[in-house]
């Protein structure tokens, strides 16, 4: 068993409870929480093996990985009634999930030939578009919109993975390293609420714009 296998499953289980969490702040019911935790585990590795062609998809070639998710999310919801500070159990369980699948998703999408750049947007939509679905299946503004850096802290993750391994320093290393640095800046972007420059528009000629008046 790969290094990077037994990543893979620690990295569904934290994003399929981190699905599970969100769900119980929304009131679901146990099948919406299993729903969420598997489409929040599983949909960033399907949107990049659709936009590469990579098929099957993971979890058509193993369905076990369905019940593997529906497990954790299930789990997850009955062992979080024990956790009082949810929302800090969330972010380090999304975080963890983040950094770890940007890492898995350049990993495969480098299998396909692809360019660089192209492997570590890959690596970054791996990141991302399964918390982007949970966020929007659950009506919010979705974490990667929000102001800390998310987004960011995928593509520098992959694409420290990817420099590291062109350097040769050992696929096992490499993951390792960029883990622990992707994971780190996050939770410090967490921590001091480090974000990009954001740009307002709340201006009278903004207002003036086709579309904006009521």
């Amino acid at each position: 068993m790969t290094l990077l296998y037994i990543i893979y499953l620690i990295a569904i289980s934290a994003e399929a409870a981190s699905g599970a969490l969100m769900g119980m702040r929304r009131r679901m019911d146990l099948f919406g929480i299993a729903v969420l935790g598997t489409v929040t585990a599983l949909g960033g590795g399907s949107i990049r093996d659709m936009l590469l062609g990579h098929y099957p998809l993971g979890w058509v070639a193993h369905p076990e990985y369905l019940l593997f998710t529906t497990g954790a999310a299930i789990a997850a919801a009955l062992l979080a009634r024990l956790v009082h500070r949810l929302k800090s159990a969330f972010l380090l369980l999304d975080a963890l999930g983040l950094v770890a699948f940007s890492v898995i998703g350049c990993d495969i999408a480098a299998t396909t030939g692809a360019h660089v750049a192209v492997v570590i947007l890959m690596g970054m939509i791996t990141g991302i578009a399964g918390g982007l679905l949970r966020d929007v299946l659950c009506n919010q503004v979705p974490l990667v919109l929000r102001r800390d850096l998310y987004a960011t802290v995928a593509l520098v993750t992959g694409a420290l993975y990817m420099g590291l391994l062109h350097l040769e320093l050992g696929q096992n290393l490499a993951t390792i390293v960029a883990l622990g640095v992707g994971f780190s800046l996050r939770l410090v972007a967490i921590r001091l609420a480090l974000a990009l420059p954001v740009l307002e528009a709340d201006t009278p000629a903004f207002d003036e714009l086709p579309g904006r008046r009521s």
